[in-house]
């Protein structure tokens, strides 16, 4: 008997068979190299112009109609305006002839190019600084002259202002590099005086510039996440009207469709010696009845919750808005009625939808009115009916801040306006009340009565 000795390999590590496993440090200097390389060098002159600024800031909106369309130019300009002011520096460089000009025109270029190609325009202020250094400039200027000093602050605050926080730093990380580099390598043995006074100021800006940009990528993703919070807040108020709109309709729907089934099965009984069609005939809607039932129930029961129970009494109508008046009146909210037209029986879904408009209006009343008079109003019109509720003006003495409209309760009556095909309307009157006015329609084939 031999035994077969199975024994488990591993994969070799990347890099090959004898390569070792690459240290926390390296895969540190790896990133950053990477981060480098994306952030300072790919597509480094790719074209991205500054766009105009929105005029709906609290200062802009405020100007008149040609002032506030060239407000929007104000970033622009201001760049413009440094340039020119590095340009005047560079003309006091010495040197033949030109060098004023040369030295002037290369503090221009590099700031007038971050309006187009912000990340070429703190390559090009690198590259220009030497040869003005060189070309232009006394020892005494070393390593950065007047015109390149102010260039080269101004092309990092407008970069950093039009980036993420992390190019910020890479650009003071390159200027301390050719700060160093030029000190040490070409400094002929002359004391720098310029390349501190660079390194702190250019810190300090920066710095002031990404807390802003951070501030300001904070508001942005604040203003943004409320945005998408009210949004499902209204969508989530939404399916839960509609929820409670479903159960209702179920509950009104099976008890009609309960009672024709019952009196189909009676009928036949109470007719003597009925033809056996009418016995069919019964039969017949008694089993439609039953079916429908049980697919109401089979399709709507889902919109249940596990913990809902029916009522036991049925749903509410107009005829019971009396007790509704009445329980308001205990809370404390003094309210009327009146009633127009002729008062009949409507169908049963328009009659549940009127008393619910009607009950979250007042609740809205002592929610957000405390101590103000309410009145309903009722009219029955040709084609439909017609509701009106309005509350007046919170006295002074407990006068909040209003959120009508504002809440939930709106909502939901505009769900069950829309679901009858109705009209709605609700606003704040001249006297600091509110009004909710809605119309249900019924066609004359629908009404009971």
């Amino acid at each position: 008997m031999t035994e077969t000795t199975q024994t488990q390999t591993t994969p070799p590590p990347p890099g090959g068979a004898g390569a070792k496993p690459r240290s926390p440090e390296h895969r540190i200097a790896a990133d950053a190299v990477r981060g480098l390389r994306q952030d300072m060098f790919h597509d480094a002159f790719a074209y991205r112009p500054l766009p105009p600024r929105r005029t709906d800031g609290f200062l802009t909106r405020r100007f008149p109609g040609a002032l506030r369309a060239k407000a929007a130019w104000i970033p622009h300009g201001t760049v413009v305006a440094a340039g020119l002011l590095a340009m005047a520096a560079g003309y006091t460089a010495v040197g033949g002839p030109f060098a004023p000009l040369l030295c002037g025109l290369l503090a221009l270029i590099p700031v007038l190019a971050t309006l187009v190609r912000p990340v070429g325009a703190f390559w090009l202020s690198m590259a220009a600084t030497p040869v003005v250094a060189m070309f232009g400039s006394s020892w005494d200027d070393w390593p950065w002259a007047p015109g390149s000093f102010m260039a080269h602050i101004t092309v990092m605050t407008v970069v950093a202002l039009r980036s993420r926080p992390r190019v910020a730093a890479w650009m003071w990380l390159l200027t301390v590099g050719y700060g160093l580099l030029a000190d040490t390598l070409f400094g002929g043995g002359y004391y720098s005086v310029n390349t501190s006074p660079m390194l702190f100021l250019s810190a300090l800006v920066l710095l002031v510039v990404t807390v802003l940009n951070i501030r300001r990528e904070a508001e942005q993703e604040v203003t943004a996440h409320q945005s998408e919070t009210a949004q499902e807040r209204s969508r989530r108020t939404l399916l839960e009207e509609r929820t409670t709109i479903a159960r209702e309709l179920h509950d009104v729907v099976a008890h009609h469709m309960s009672v024709v089934a019952i009196q189909a099965e009676a009928a036949p009984y109470r007719v003597e010696n009925p033809p056996p069609e009418l016995e069919q005939a019964f039969v017949t809607i008694r089993e439609n009845a039953v079916a429908a039932l049980t697919e109401l129930r089979r399709v709507l029961g889902v919109v249940r919750a596990e913990d809902y129970e029916a009522p036991d009494a049925p749903q509410p109508t107009l005829a019971d808005l009396d007790v509704l008046l009445a329980n308001v009146r205990d809370a404390g909210l003094t309210v009327e009625k009146a009633v127009t037209g002729g008062v009949r029986e409507l169908p049963q879904g328009v009659e549940l939808s009127a008393y619910r408009i009607v009950q979250e209006a007042l609740s809205n009343t002592l929610r957000h009115a405390p101590g103000a008079s309410a009145r309903v109003e009722i009219g029955y019109v040709l084609g439909g009916l017609g509701l009106r509720i309005v509350n007046g003006p919170a006295p002074v003495t407990t006068l909040e801040k209003s959120t009508h409209g504002a809440g939930h309760g709106i909502t939901g009556m505009r769900e069950r306006v829309t679901m009858l095909d109705g009209e709605m309307t609700t606003g704040v009157m001249d006297d600091g009340g509110y009004e909710v006015a809605v119309f249900l329609p019924v066609p004359s084939g629908e009404e009971t009565g």
